[in-house]
């Protein structure tokens, strides 16, 4: 969000090295790729500056991937190479030969709508209050921002956009005659309106008269464009804890998420919404802190 982009590209690449779901970090990248070259190409008319947009983009994700598609190629050489076919593990001959994935099906018994047993019942109980609140920040941000959500963030407002020029602008500007206009940062415009209003209130004036822009939470905050491709990023993880995944963890699976924390903030701190959902929340975390650090180090089903 801040822009250092290729900070953020060896970061995201390590968390690859530790668990192989961090390659879903790559979409956040898909996402602003596709924004910024359409910026630059249709927008803007600079066709070479929408090509190496696209060319940063592809290497920014290759190297993401790096660390998983390298355990994979190791263990092929490792197990596949130099042995009989009578010797090779089905997925070694597969077109393409993913050990991590034969590992899940084959001795998890991972896949796609395998862990729907009425046995499994205790464990999507466990899961549920963290794939609620995932569900909810989902349904509350599309039922919010449905054109938004719908046109994958091509019909944000302008003024939405100013407040994620990483994701949605290619950074170029247009040709102009003109002489350049220096744009003040958000943090100092919305600095400015504060001091303007404490002063106002200090001289006795009243506090709706000042030309404060209102709508600058909702730009900013949870419902902003921003948001956009972490809400993506969380439909994804979720529907795959559900439908593939071993269910219950999908508590530690998505607490990695952002969207979650900004939607619990929203929910106690919005003036229009019950604050009992809010308290709900606070209790739910407590417990889990709590209950779950005994239930779990005394190896019980709770993750």
């Amino acid at each position: 969000m801040s822009g250092a982009l290729n900070i953020s590209v060896l970061w995201l690449a390590i968390s690859g090295c530790a668990r192989s779901n961090g390659v879903l970090n790559a979409g956040y990248f898909c996402f602003q790729t596709m924004h910024q070259a359409y910026d630059a190409l249709f927008l803007k008319k600079r066709h070479f500056l929408a090509m190496w947009i696209l060319v940063c983009g592809a290497l920014r994700c290759i190297c993401i991937f790096a660390p998983f598609i390298s355990f994979q190629v190791y263990g092929y050489f490792n197990m596949c190479l130099g042995r009989s076919p009578d010797e090779m593990r089905p997925w070694c001959k597969a077109k393409v030969p993913l050990l991590y994935n034969f590992i899940q099906s084959h001795y998890w018994g991972v896949g796609f709508l395998r862990y729907f047993q009425f046995k499994q019942l205790p464990n999507f109980l466990l899961a549920s209050p963290m794939l609620t609140l995932a569900l909810c920040s989902i349904i509350h941000y599309v039922k919010s921002q449905p054109e938004l959500v719908y046109s994958l963030g091509f019909r944000a407002s302008n003024e939405g956009k100013e407040y994620a020029p990483v994701f949605f602008s290619s950074g170029a500007a247009p040709k102009s005659n003109s002489a350049p206009v220096a744009e003040k940062p958000l943090s100092k415009i919305h600095g400015t309106q504060n001091l303007r209003l404490r002063k106002q209130m200090q001289k006795g004036g009243n506090p709706a008269l000042v030309p404060v822009d209102c709508g600058s939470t909702m730009k900013s905050g949870y419902l902003s464009p921003a948001v956009l491709p972490f809400i993506f990023h969380l439909g994804f993880m979720a529907a795959t804890a559900f439908f593939v995944m071993h269910v219950q963890v999908s508590t530690r699976f998505l607490s990695a998420s952002p969207p979650l924390y900004w939607f619990a903030s929203y929910l106690i701190m919005s003036p229009v919404m019950d604050k009992r959902w809010g308290y709900l929340i606070w209790t739910y975390c407590a417990a889990y802190i709590l209950i779950g650090s005994l239930l779990f180090s005394n190896f019980y089903p709770f993750t």
